[in-house]
């Protein structure tokens, strides 16, 4: 196969469907909920986590078998069930209606492939074995998760706010100064100590300094 297209999407608000009840429908699900989709879920049958989702009404249900209908209007849909006739069933008539799929333990039947990743903030980090192996996914999300403290979050929101008032003072900032400007540690620290007015003064002097006024 050739490598994945790397890419993130906004599913925020968009309907998603899921095809199964078990297990792996109920973290496929969670996690486009997580994400702000409106989620959809068909099974005869569905597992306790599942059931919890549908009696909190997070999730709309159809308590039968997949048809093709279920596709009507849909963003993007995953296929989840123990079954691979119907998870090839799925995927197929999704893509005749141009839905982006993905089959649950089928990279080669997907379109698309759902990565490990962890989250601080805006920050996300995804990690990819192309399908290859989830459990090595995970271990180095795992030990990711132990080098990127929830500082990285502040710093993330520290930066954009910084951008925005160069831009408004009308601050020019080349990508290479910005790389420059980002000396991860002394401003890591400051954040961790809730030092940010600090960390932005010693960000914005350094910035200062390197760039040009925006002319014209």
């Amino acid at each position: 196969m050739p490598p994945h297209y790397p890419i993130f999407l906004n599913i925020q608000g968009k309907r998603c469907l899921v095809v199964g009840g078990g297990q792996v429908a109920w973290r496929k699900a969670r996690t486009l909920l997580e994400h702000g989709a409106r989620v959809k879920v068909v099974s005869p049958e569905l597992g306790p986590e599942l059931s919890e989702l549908a009696r909190s009404k997070a999730i709309q249900v159809a308590h039968r078998h997949y048809e093709p209908r279920d596709l009507r209007g849909v963003f993007l849909a995953i296929a989840a069930t123990d079954d691979a006739n119907i998870n090839r069933k799925v995927a197929e008539e999704a893509r005749g209606r141009r839905v982006l799929t993905n089959v649950a333990d089928d990279p080669e039947g997907s379109d698309f492939i759902v990565p490990s990743y962890l989250r601080r903030g805006d920050v996300a980090i995804a990690i990819s074995t192309g399908g290859r192996s989830p459990a090595l996914a995970r271990k180095i999300r795992t030990k990711l998760e132990a080098q990127f403290g929830a500082e990285y979050a502040s710093l993330a929101l520290l930066l954009d706010q910084v951008r925005s008032e160069l831009k408004g003072r009308g601050v020019m900032v080349d990508g290479d100064t910005w790389q420059e400007a980002l000396d991860l540690e002394p401003l890591l620290a400051l954040l961790r100590a809730g030092r940010s007015e600090e960390a932005k003064a010693r960000l914005l002097e350094h910035l200062d300094t390197t760039s040009r006024p925006r002319r014209g």
